[in-house]
């Protein structure tokens, strides 16, 4: 049952034991780093990662979508659950300073630091009195692949039924592991300013991603290309038909498109007979995804058509919109105020960038705040590097177990109030539904 202390002196507590006793939040982000996987792969990551929960003396779930897992921490009587997630995954760098020498996986998006931020969060909720005094339970909620990398492969695991969905956050709610989660939670690294402070606040877009094959006829490429059909050509003439239709997207819906050859042809002197793309359709809403991907698939056809090609178009769900609670995101703001100071947190706006977290975001209340502490161009660049854990791993779970306490302190009412004012834009069942019917494989030929 909750004990006399007050909100702010738990959160105090919090605060003070994340100080006193985070140095393994800062150890698991740094093993992370030294090992970077990416999405579904993420062996070494998973078991570093549940070793870290289990010496918090919590019972780990593992194996969930393949390398995610679950561990519950319980407070004195029932009430809500909130989920704090971290991802496990790293993508392709190839030259970052930190990139596996075979794989050239790196943290460039510093994942890593999510999962020190996370089990930072538990350290301070496993402060002594605090967990009695909440009403409800957390989740530690660490999920797989949320980098959208690698589509030729995902979509083989896909195929031979290993997964249904190429993202980590929709595989955990097709498989019913966010049935039971009120309010979700996760905070993100960036390089954008404030580097000593958070942003909150901000929407990111959701995506489709398409993988593509031109499937055209070999010959000699000096002595007979005129007996071939390059569907390297093809290619480059749906690229250009893409890039041909930029100026029709209206700035509001955020479309971002941007596609890579991954294989351009065999040899040198033989016609490409066998080509093969990927990309993504990005946009601010589902309608507008939606609209941009059937100008996609035209310029992909008309590629094929004026070479005398065929086209293999595999359309795959990706990520919804990002569409953050704002009472959530006040409460997140105050407590990283606190923690920083009013100056260093700063609103973001609409980014062009996607995360699978939008996804819950469409379902429950939830919020994907930012917090800074790395340098670099950007996220994904190969100089973007994390030079201030401290904020980025100890003062981000300070901010989220702080919102924990808010929430669930007072018989939960915070946490009930949040539940009961959020409308959230579709049910799982239909949220399900409409993943799937994203999914689209078609070919064309003249």
């Amino acid at each position: 049952m909750a004990n006399a202390r007050t909100t702010a002196d738990l959160k105090e507590a919090v605060a003070a034991h994340v100080s006193s006793h985070g140095e393994p939040a800062i150890e698991l982000a740094r093993a992370a780093l030294s090992h970077p996987e990416t999405g579904y792969k993420e062996i070494k990551t998973a078991a570093a990662t549940a070793a870290a929960i289990r010496s918090l003396g919590l019972e780990v779930r593992e194996d969930i979508a393949v390398t995610g897992m679950t561990a519950i921490l319980r407070g004195g009587s029932p009430g809500p659950n909130i989920a704090i997630l971290a991802e496990l995954d790293a993508l392709p760098v190839p030259g970052h300073p930190n990139a596996d020498p075979d794989t050239t996986a790196a943290h460039a998006c510093a994942h890593h630091c999510q999962l020190g931020n996370m089990l930072a969060a538990a350290i301070g909720l496993r402060a002594p009195g605090v967990l009695e005094s909440l009403s409800g339970s957390v989740t530690l909620m660490v999920v797989p692949a949320e980098e959208y990398v690698e589509i030729e492969w995902r979509n083989e695991q896909r195929m031979a039924g290993r997964i249904e969905f190429l993202g980590g956050k929709p595989e955990f709610v097709r498989l019913g592991e966010l049935d039971d989660v009120d309010i979700c939670m996760m905070t993100h690294i960036t390089t954008e300013q404030p580097h000593d402070g958070f942003g909150v606040g901000g929407t990111n877009t959701g995506l489709v991603a398409k993988f593509i094959k031109y499937r055209g006829v070999k010959a000699h490429a000096g002595g007979a290309p005129h007996l071939g059909i390059n569907a390297l050509n093809a290619a480059h003439l749906a690229i250009a038909g893409i890039h041909a239709q930029r100026e029709t997207y209206k700035d509001d819906d955020t479309v971002r498109i941007h596609p890579i050859i991954t294989r351009g042809g065999s040899v040198v002197n033989a016609v490409p007979d066998d080509v093969r793309m990927e990309t993504f359709v990005r946009g601010a809403s589902i309608d507008a995804i939606k609209s941009a991907n059937e100008k996609v698939d035209r310029a992909l056809r008309a590629g094929a058509l004026a070479v005398g090609a065929t086209v293999d178009v595999t359309t795959l769900p990706g990520y919804l919109p990002l569409a953050p609670d704002t009472r959530l995101t006040a409460l997140h703001r105050a407590n990283a105020e606190a923690l920083v100071g009013v100056d260093r947190v700063h609103e973001f706006g609409r980014r062009g960038g996607s995360t699978d977290m939008g996804d819950l975001t469409q379902i429950m209340p939830g919020i994907h705040p930012y917090v800074g502490g790395a340098v670099g161009r950007s996220n994904h660049a190969e100089d973007m590097i994390v030079d201030d854990y401290n904020l980025a791993v100890l003062d981000a779970g300070k901010a989220m177990a702080m919102t924990v306490v808010d929430l669930l302190t007072g018989d939960a009412s915070e946490a009930k109030r949040v539940i009961a004012e959020h409308r959230p834009a579709m049910t799982k069942e239909q949220y399900l539904t409409l993943q799937r019917s994203f999914l689209s494989e078609r070919s064309y030929t003249e």
